[in-house]
């Protein structure tokens, strides 16, 4: 069987409604979407970045919605700053869009890690080294800072 033979300005049209189509499932960073969207059996001959750039135009794509909504989930699954600021760089947002972001949902890493050793160790203070260090690697693993680890593990 023989794929379908499509002229350019169909892919491109087939590339916009697969792209609006992720984005109406959730916010995807630039990055994100052009990966998607170049894999694509269509999206041979279509220029991508004139793509996204119209998409960002009309606000369909918009990175610090993402950042904003990204680093809000984040958060709400337990994780820590250093941990949310690595997976957006991955993502392809700037430094300066991750500090807005973390910044407009006023965020207390204290309360938020606070909140997960409780949730996986009870209230109960650590009985001894080893039992501290266990509980400093899993904040650790959950991306929050060493002062905050010191501060709730007493070290």
């Amino acid at each position: 069987m023989s794929k379908l033979a499509f002229s350019k300005k169909d892919n491109y049209t087939r590339c916009m409604n697969s792209a609006i189509y992720s984005l109406a499932m959730r916010e995807h960073s630039r990055l994100e979407l052009f990966n998607k969207l170049k894999v694509k059996d269509f999206a041979e001959g279509v220029n991508l970045d004139e793509l996204l750039d119209e998409l960002a135009e009309n606000n369909y794509l918009n990175e610090e919605r993402f950042a904003e909504c990204f680093v809000r989930s984040r958060v709400n699954r337990g994780q820590g700053r250093l941990k949310i600021t690595n997976e957006l760089q991955r993502k392809g947002i700037c430094q300066s869009q991750i500090q807005q972001a973390i910044d407009k949902n006023e965020i207390d890493w204290y309360q938020v890690a606070t909140e997960q050793i409780e949730k996986k160790y009870g209230e109960t203070a650590p009985a001894d080294y080893k039992e501290k260090t266990k509980r400093m690697r899993f904040l650790s693993s959950r991306g929050f800072d060493t002062y905050i680890i010191r501060d709730l593990v007493g070290a």
